[in-house]
């Protein structure tokens, strides 16, 4: 037994040097390389193992895929003429593949021919050769994978391996992924104390969360290497620690600029003109669906334009909810004016007339709506993982704040608005009309209302219930930060949204915010009118 793992570690690194020579391997002769494939079936591992080695020699490109085959179960021998064959269930027989040139064969019945069994060592040979082939290949993806699989195996045969391929290696990160599987190797060998120290020391230098699976076992160990895992290990939970604090103020931003967004509408009708808008949510549903008509329509005319579809979306999303809600305040809120129980109510009943019509256009179930290729996958910043997606809805939320914050201070409406919030009846003495300012702003709170819809929509389930699940937050918002001040609600987003990711470890999600509202409530107790108030005679008389 040890024999033949002694012969496989020597192919391997025959292999290797191979490999090192020229990356560029040869096709072996089929009428050489198909005795070694039958012997894959032999009449015992040990014959199996020596097949392995055998076929590792040889260096040609298609033992990769063979072993893998192998290993994965995919590997058949005929009973008759013991032919060995890549099998797939067919029914009552196999489909037949010739593992060298991939040529169809005649199905096998199933009860002609027997899987060539493999155990946990094997399995472990296989994934060590399988390394070996590819840790000098010319594919930098090839490598890092050969290095992820022995990583993984963590076989204290595979270091003379690693050595050759770490001293060639030009790829920096490949390089460290090799030199993190090699340190993994030797802790899982009988190397002296020193070289699994030094082990130690090169595992705790990588990512963290890797090297305490690592180090965990070694923390039981009596002796110096013991004492250098536990060290190890306290270094890196405090390094975690702080990594986790950073987590959870970025997750926290990212959270708050969702409900800055879904909340910044609502701050300009509730101050403007003390509106308890029911269906400002969906608002947001409506701009979260005029995207998803968008991406319908460019999908079937313009598949091209889809990476664009969002920016398309934006302006027809502000431009449908702002219509609807124009509409809503002059047919319906202009009517209720300084009865806010009856406004409340009729908004209510609004939401849910909006509601059931979307259910009936599109339908109750959820609606599909894609990430364009700019928001999509993720990228390291230290030990942590952040999508685009997340990052984009930050940096989006920040420029509405941005754009809203010019249109109020530089515009005509801006100063109108601000005179409306400050005192109504001088502005309509200085000929202001009140009226149409509290329709523009209405459609202006339930413009970028939509706007937040389609950022919505890249995070969350588009369906006609999407703005229920923000409407309490958005309103817990507005009062925390100042009914009617941008500033404010941008710093209580972004606290609640911080707030929420430091609570929801230690709380969990539900009970997390219902520890935020009852914080809060004790907070309005101390300053009902929020963290900025607004100023002006009509609010301080």
């Amino acid at each position: 037994m040890q024999f033949t793992r002694l012969l496989f570690v020597l192919a391997l690194m025959l292999s290797a040097v191979t490999c090192v020579g020229g990356a560029n391997a040869q096709n072996v002769d089929d009428a050489t390389l198909r005795p070694l494939v039958q012997a894959l079936a032999g009449d015992n591992f040990d014959e199996t193992t020596k097949a392995i080695s055998d076929l590792v020699k040889t260096d040609d490109p298609r033992v990769s895929s063979i072993l893998n085959a192998l290993s994965a179960g995919d590997l058949y021998v005929a009973k008759a003429d013991k032919t060995v064959f890549l099998g797939k269930r067919d029914g009552s027989a196999y489909a037949a593949t010739d593992p060298l040139t991939a040529a169809k064969l005649d199905p096998v019945p199933r009860d002609a021919a027997e899987k060539i069994k493999v155990n946990n060592r094997l399995r472990r040979d296989i994934a060590a050769a399988i390394g070996g082939l590819t840790l000098m290949s010319d594919k930098p993806a090839e490598r890092r994978s050969a290095a992820e699989a022995i990583l993984k195996t963590r076989d204290p045969e595979s270091i003379p391996l690693l050595d050759q391929a770490i001293a060639a290696e030009s790829d920096k990160d490949i390089k460290a992924l090799m030199q993190l599987a090699r340190a993994a190797a030797v802790l899982s060998s009988t190397a002296p104390d020193d070289a699994k120290i030094a082990a130690i020391a090169e595992v705790s230098s990588g990512n963290s969360r890797d090297a305490l699976g690592l180090l965990t076992p070694l923390q039981g160990v009596d002796g110096p290497v013991g004492d250098a895992a536990r060290a190890a290990i306290g270094s890196i939970n405090s390094k975690l620690a702080l990594w986790n604090g950073i987590q959870n103020i970025v997750y926290g931003l990212s959270l708050g600029s969702v409900l800055l967004l879904a909340a910044i509408g609502l701050a300009i009708t509730f101050g403007v003109m003390g509106v308890i808008n029911m269906a400002h949510g969906e608002m947001v549903m409506i701009g979260a669906y005029t995207t998803f008509v968008v991406q319908q329509i460019i999908r079937a005319s313009a598949p091209g334009l889809f990476d664009y579809s969002l920016l398309i979306a934006l302006p027809a999303a502000f431009l449908v909810s702002g219509a609807i809600g124009v509409v809503i305040e002059r047919g319906i809120i202009r009517f209720l004016y300084g009865r806010p129980l009856e406004t409340l109510l009729a908004t209510w009943g609004i939401s849910l007339v909006l509601q059931q019509a979307i259910r009936s256009w599109f339908g109750a179930s959820n609606v599909q709506v894609g990430n364009p290729s700019w928001m999509a996958g993720s990228f390291d910043l230290g030990l942590l993982t952040l999508t685009w997606s997340r990052l984009w809805i930050i940096v989006f939320a920040l420029s509405v704040f941005a754009v809203l914050q010019l249109v109020l201070k530089k515009t005509m409406l801006g100063l109108r608005m601000r005179a409306v919030t400050q005192n109504r009846r001088m502005a309509s003495s200085m000929g202001i009309r009140t009226p149409w300012v509290d329709a523009l702003t209405f459609g202006l709170g339930s413009g970028i209302a939509g706007i937040a819809g389609v950022a919505l929509s890249q995070i969350d389930n588009v369906s006609p219930n999407l703005g229920q699940g923000y409407i309490i937050d958005s309103f817990m918002v507005v009062v925390f930060g100042g009914v009617g001040n941008l500033w404010g609600t941008l710093l209580g987003a972004m606290s609640l949204g911080i707030a929420n990711k430091f609570l929801e470890p230690f709380a969990g999600a539900v009970l997390g915010k219902i520890l935020v509202l009852v914080l809060i409530i004790l907070f309005i107790q101390k300053r009902p009118r929020g963290l900025f108030a607004l100023k002006g005679r009509a609010i301080e008389a």
